[in-house]
């Protein structure tokens, strides 16, 4: 009879997966910039001498670095992934890999994951707590991250799942995201990673005045759209504008006696702050962005860990996303089709990913675009992105400090806000009023290989990354 499914040593629970060369291998980003896990698996197989494997990764951060040197080696010859950093991206642009690099969104991941289009053959999970037999949570340990929603495709559908912890628990763990009967071994270890590389500077309520006004502005669309009443549901990014609306439309819920039914998403203190205040019945998280979050899911049952399946899956029979009301988005680039970019800068190199941006634009009744109208010297509205993360169609408003433009296709819309005295512009005259003050900024000299395939959630392409000359 098994009593535990430890291992010494995490080339012996390699040895124990039959993983052979050519073969996927799947991590999760739960720890962001201060994970441990990938690279310490890297090297270990680096060690043993594997070739030719496809790193499938929810996202891929700058400390993930060293996979630049494993390309070269030959160790990885492939990558999937929903976000990739600007250290790894900018190799990826200039043509380090032979093979493209396949971009998916935070739910289409999983649906291709759980429908075999990319299945995975040893998934590697990074575990805060786990006992024995292999079930584990994010939301306690020294290493403690919060929700573990992006693994868990990962371990329920690979043919075989290692579980690495730095610490390990009796049996049987309490609340268990990743279940026991999904994993094969676990390999105990020092350290996983520092959980204070959650947060990043994006994950702060911004100071800047313009960015606080487009904030108001954002909330006053919401207002006026209808949306804002009892059973409310919400999403907004992690970036510092997208929170400092979150706070205003806080205080505009307190005001107004409203309580809605859930927040979702990506989770920040600043959602936690508005689920204690009584803006919101519950909180579903698929992904902690900062310890206050952290702590919230560890010791509230209101704050409920989900799935990324459960997230924005667009295959499951329903998702998360599409109940949502309203969700704040942010952009590096959007078109005059509304079309936006979050994946490549603007001279063309990869520094982002969907992430669950077309997830959640498709999903929601109002999703809003919030941006400046310049950034870095460059106009943020141009005739044609230079990648296509998320399709028009499913875009309503953009608000930048100038005004707020609307998608034409939403007429009634319009109408509600022009009514409700918010000031309109025609997002061709914001482009318009940008370039008047930079000038119009020369297109980034682009080759011909393809270095990056973005997937739409459905799972056809809906855009080719190429080199950056």
């Amino acid at each position: 009879m098994k009593d535990s499914k430890v291992v010494a040593t995490l080339k012996d629970a390699v040895l124990r997966s039959g993983l052979k060369d050519g073969m996927r291998i799947s991590f999760h980003h739960h720890l962001r910039n201060g994970d441990g896990v990938m690279n310490m698996v890297l090297a270990e197989l680096a060690a043993m001498g594997y070739r030719g494997l496809t790193l499938n990764s929810s996202s891929v951060f700058d400390v993930q670095s060293s996979i630049i040197d494993h390309v070269k080696s030959g160790l990885v010859s492939r990558i999937e992934t929903n976000y990739m950093g600007a250290k790894v991206g900018r190799f990826i642009s200039e043509g380090g890999m032979k093979e493209p690099v396949v971009f998916r969104s935070h739910g289409g991941r999983p649906s291709a994951i759980e429908n075999g289009v990319t299945p995975i053959d040893v998934a590697f999970v990074a575990a805060p707590a786990a006992d024995p037999m292999g079930n584990a949570t994010g939301k306690r340990g020294k290493s403690a991250c919060g929700s573990l929603g992006y693994a868990e495709a990962d371990a329920r559908c690979a043919r075989h799942t290692i579980v690495v912890t730095d610490n390990l628990v009796p049996y049987p763990l309490e609340d268990a995201l990743i279940q026991e009967q999904w994993v094969d071994s676990v390999v105990p270890v020092d350290s996983i990673g520092d959980p204070r590389g959650i947060v990043s500077g994006t994950t702060r309520i911004t100071r800047d005045p313009v960015a606080l006004a487009m904030a108001r502005t954002t909330v006053d669309v919401i207002r006026a759209s209808g949306l804002l009443k009892d059973g409310f549901s919400f999403q907004t990014g992690a970036g510092g504008a997208s929170l400092a609306a979150a706070t205003f439309l806080k205080d505009v819920m307190l005001a107004e006696k409203i309580q809605g039914g859930y927040a979702l998403g990506g989770i920040t203190s600043a959602i936690v702050d508005m689920l204690n205040a009584g803006c919101f019945r519950s909180i579903m998280d698929v992904q902690c962005f900062d310890l206050g979050a952290v702590a919230s899911i560890r010791d509230d049952p209101r704050h409920v860990e989900i799935s990324a399946t459960r997230y924005a899956s667009p295959t499951s029979k329903s998702c998360c996303v599409d109940s949502l009301d309203a969700a704040i988005l942010g952009a590096t680039e959007i078109d005059t089709d509304f079309n936006v970019n979050v994946h490549t800068d603007s001279n063309g190199f990869i520094m982002g990913g969907s992430g669950g941006h077309s997830d959640v634009a498709a999903g929601a009744k109002l999703c809003i675009v919030v941006a400046p109208l310049i950034r870095a010297r460059l106009p943020i509205v141009t005739d044609r992105v230079t990648t296509i993360s998320t399709p028009g169609r499913t875009v309503d408003v953009l608000v930048t400090q100038k005004g707020v433009a609307v998608n034409p296709a939403r007429a009634a819309l319009r109408g509600r806000l022009a009514e409700a005295g918010v000031t309109i512009v025609d997002i061709h005259d914001l482009k318009a009023m940008a370039e008047k003050l930079t000038g119009v900024p020369n297109r980034p000299a682009r080759g011909t290989r393809e270095v990056a395939k973005v997937i739409y959630r459905d799972g056809t392409q809906i855009d080719s990354i190429k080199n950056v000359k």
